[in-house]
């Protein structure tokens, strides 16, 4: 989402690359750029004159050290400032009440809907009690859609189809909550192509009858500034407790989560991406600060292979390493683990200086599809064993899995490669210990 912004703020710092000092001159040449890159990636034209105004103060008020260049200096205070601008600090969610009650407001098309799966689906996983409620009477695909949802995730779905009163379907929920120990219940309500009146006052209407402690406000982070003036108008009659971007994976300037915080005074809680249920982050903006400056973000990174990878099944393939017994069963079980953390090009990007080198490089998650379908045409004892696959039997593997005999030639040298380095490296650590906390893919 922010590559383009990446690569101008880059190109501004450039600026001042074997520059011995800030000066006026230099500086305002690069904070005149660095302006120049924000309203770009559409941000707010007042926001981006503020916070390169600061920049140029803070800059020209800074002694550069000997061991610090202008440029190193300039990247710091834009990424204090970037940080600040989208809120500082991470702000979470208030659970409170019994049941605690999450109201999902935003326009069609936002996201609100597989938002909410999203959001259940990482509650579940801290051991929550958690209802869905479908309280979108207007669009039936909606109701379906949140059903769908709840079954993928294994998280119940209250829904009524026998009358369109959203009110009255919030309340029956609470209570059927209350009466099934469910501790949290979001409430999926309706949105409009537009802000309406009707609209309006149905989302104020059931804000003060729920009293929820929680009142998020979805918004399509590919709307750019649009998204900054609807969540200003959401906010003028809902008062929204924060913001949730959705669609960071798209390729758009990325403006509405540089402005929205400093529109709307509201902080960014959530940033959700594709239309897996593991695709949900809590919002910290330095991270975000420092993967815009092509810093990467990689305590997210191992974040995300904690909650994934399986304790148990690290040991017993850490195990199988120590004894050189590694295979495509085990190799085949890693990329599995590995999808289920998120959209393959957001985590690549989470590593630093990687947006830079994979710039006009498509990654996704059907990258792993040859790689899987190589695997899957191999026996039960070549999947064991690979040292068994010889010509003929690769000439198979190869038609089995619509790949040609190279991709399936390459699979095997690159898998050897990584066994033996397994190998070196066990051997190294002494047998006991060498491998006993490493996972081939990242994950302890």
């Amino acid at each position: 989402m922010f590559d383009n912004l990446s690569v101008k703020l880059e190109r501004a710092f450039k600026t001042l690359k074997g520059q011995g000092s800030i000066t006026e001159v230099n500086v305002a040449t690069t904070v005149k750029e660095i302006r120049k890159a924000l309203i770009d990636a559409d941000v707010n034209y007042k926001v981006a004159k503020e916070v390169t105004d600061t920049i140029r103060q803070k800059a020209l008020g800074q002694q550069v050290l000997v061991s610090v260049s202008p440029g190193q200096l300039l990247t710091k205070i834009v990424d204090e400032e970037l940080t600040s601008l989208m809120g500082g600090e991470k702000v979470d969610i208030d659970i409170k009440g019994d049941p605690a009650v999450i109201l999902i407001s935003g326009l069609q098309g936002s996201g609100k809907t597989t938002f909410s799966g999203k959001l259940a689906n990482m509650l579940k996983k801290q051991n929550r009690q958690v209802l869905l409620t479908a309280c979108d009477v207007y669009r039936p695909a909606a109701i379906e859609q949140l059903k769908v949802l709840g079954e993928q995730i294994d998280v119940e779905v209250y829904a009524e189809t026998d009358h369109r009163d959203p009110l009255k379907i919030a309340k029956n929920a609470l209570a059927h909550a209350k009466a099934h120990n469910k501790k949290i219940v979001i409430v999926d309500t309706a949105g409009r192509l537009a802000v309406d009146e009707e609209m309006m006052q149905e989302i104020t209407l059931l804000k003060e009858h729920l009293n929820p402690s929680e009142t998020l406000f979805v918004v399509d982070s590919m709307t750019g500034q649009d998204a900054v003036n609807t969540a200003k108008t959401f906010n003028e009659r809902l008062n929204f407790d924060g913001v949730v971007l959705t669609k960071l994976d798209g390729d758009t300037r990325g403006g509405a989560a540089l402005s929205i915080k400093t529109v709307v005074n509201k902080p960014i809680k959530f940033i959700s991406t594709g239309e897996k249920m593991e695709a949900i982050d809590i919002f910290h903006p330095d991270r975000m600060a420092r993967r815009i400056l092509g810093m990467g973000d990689v305590v997210s990174l191992v974040e995300k292979a904690q909650q994934t990878f399986d304790e148990e099944e690290a040991k017993r393939l850490n195990k199988k390493i120590r004894k050189n017994q590694f295979n495509f069963n085990d190799f085949l079980s890693q990329l599995e683990q590995i999808k289920k953390m998120g959209n393959i090009k957001d985590l690549v990007g989470m590593l630093p200086g990687m947006n830079k080198a994979l710039k006009g490089i498509d990654i996704d998650d059907d990258s792993f599809r040859p790689i899987e379908a190589i695997i899957k045409s191999m026996t039960v004892k070549e999947r064991e064993n690979p040292d068994l696959i010889n010509g003929s039997r690769r000439k198979r593997i190869a038609n089995g899995s619509g790949t040609s005999i190279q991709q399936v030639n390459n699979l095997l040298k690159q898998f050897g490669d990584m066994r033996k380095l397994m190998k070196t490296m066990n051997k190294m650590g002494g047998g006991k210990r060498g491998l006993a906390n490493l996972n081939p893919f990242g994950g302890r």
